[in-house]
């Protein structure tokens, strides 16, 4: 190779832009400081920073698990016929949601690896990228950022319509209950956006990985006929078993709702190898079937969100929003980062409210996902 060509390779290469490029710093990267601190409190560590269940996974999931671990062959990216009727009428029976159907052609759903990659490649499976618009609630999981810088789209920060406009972006993100702040959108609020995006043609990602944990509100699905009048075009729903049923480790989640749109994202998946594991899809199967467990896990987190809560409120901090998920959305009124370091004095590690957008600068968010016995701890330090 001459010169001028290996300089002209090398010139090309100077000027490639990678994903990672785009993207933000990871979040939890910033909390090193904080962990050592927390890490160094007499009692040891209370991890309330992260949504990573604790809790056992039900029998009757790894015992379908185990039961189909020998099966040797590619999995269907659609899922098998079980598993999509599972989801019909898991989302009929636990959400009210009708009218969904489990034929390969035509359906409305489709298992995903875990929601999280599900969310950050939306955006790029869809066709979505440079010159499109796609709008993310002021406070979101930052994986919404993500996805859309990982498709080169430009990110707009909205919780109201008004805002967006003059604008039509391609694709809106809403999150019921939300991340962080478990803020619950109600049926008129999701007839409002509905109406909005059918008028102008936008998809609607709604994000419902939270939907079965509902405290002081009922968290809606936006496929619920009253929110869509049973007319699903142009909407996904987003929903997981990784909090309800402690399946984060199985990466067991799925999309529910525009048959147009399911089969395009079942079309890009096929041919990008995105298949959840077949003992993984028996699993998943088991855990739609059986609402027990589910009932169990939620009670779990009741008590210890009645804990902190009362503990947090105690020590002056406010709790804003926190009718429904996993969390609980804390205010002293001051820089998140000094809430922070207070709780990491004490062992206790939470996610500053910055992680969320500029609009977390003064709260933290505190999980429940820690066992009985580390929340109850967390509790008496605070309180103290």
């Amino acid at each position: 190779m001459t010169n001028s060509a290996s300089d002209s390779v090398r010139g090309r290469a100077r000027a490639r832009v990678t994903p990672g490029s785009r993207l933000p710093q990871f979040p939890w990267d910033s909390l090193a400081d904080a962990k050592a601190i927390a890490t160094a409190h007499p009692e040891g560590i209370v991890n309330l920073s992260v949504g990573t269940p604790v809790d056992e996974v039900a029998p009757l999931i790894r015992t379908a698990l185990a039961d189909h671990a020998e099966e040797p062959g590619y999995p269907a990216t659609a899922g098998t016929p079980q598993l999509r009727q599972a989801i019909v009428d898991a989302m009929e029976r636990r959400f009210s949601v009708t009218g969904l159907s489990a034929a390969l052609k035509g359906g409305n759903v489709l298992p995903v690896v875990g929601t999280k990659e599900a969310i950050a490649w939306l955006p790029f499976l869809l066709g979505i990228g440079e010159g499109h618009t796609v709008v993310i609630p002021e406070l979101s999981y930052p994986t919404y950022e993500v996805g859309v810088k990982l498709a080169g789209a430009e990110l707009v920060r909205a919780d109201s319509l008004t805002q967006i406009a003059p604008s039509t972006p391609s694709l809106l993100f809403i999150n019921s209950p939300g991340n962080p702040n478990g803020k619950v959108l109600g049926v008129e609020h999701l007839r409002k956006v509905v109406s909005w995006a059918r008028e102008r043609g936008v998809i609607v990602a709604s994000d419902e990985c939270y939907l079965g944990l509902g405290w002081e509100a009922e968290p809606v699905s936006i496929l619920d006929p009253r929110v869509c009048d049973g007319d699903f075009t142009n909407l996904l729903a987003i929903h997981s078993l990784s909090k309800t049923s402690n399946m984060a480790s199985y990466r067991s989640g799925w999309f529910a709702g525009d048959s147009d749109l399911i089969a395009e994202l079942l079309s890009v998946r096929r041919h990008a190898g995105l298949m959840m594991p077949g003992p993984i899809q028996h699993a998943t199967v088991a855990a739609l079937s059986d609402d027990a467990h589910e009932a169990e896990q939620k009670e779990l987190y009741c008590k210890r969100r009645a804990a902190l809560k009362q503990a947090l409120e105690s020590a002056d901090f406010r709790i804003d929003d926190s009718e429904a998920g996993l969390y609980l959305w804390a205010t002293r009124g001051e820089d998140c980062r000094a809430t922070l370091n207070w709780l990491a004095e004490r062992g206790i590690l939470v996610a500053p409210g910055e992680f969320y957008g500029p609009k977390g600068a003064k709260h933290v968010r505190v999980g429940l996902t820690a066992t009985t016995d580390a929340v109850e701890s967390a509790a008496k330090r605070i309180r103290q």
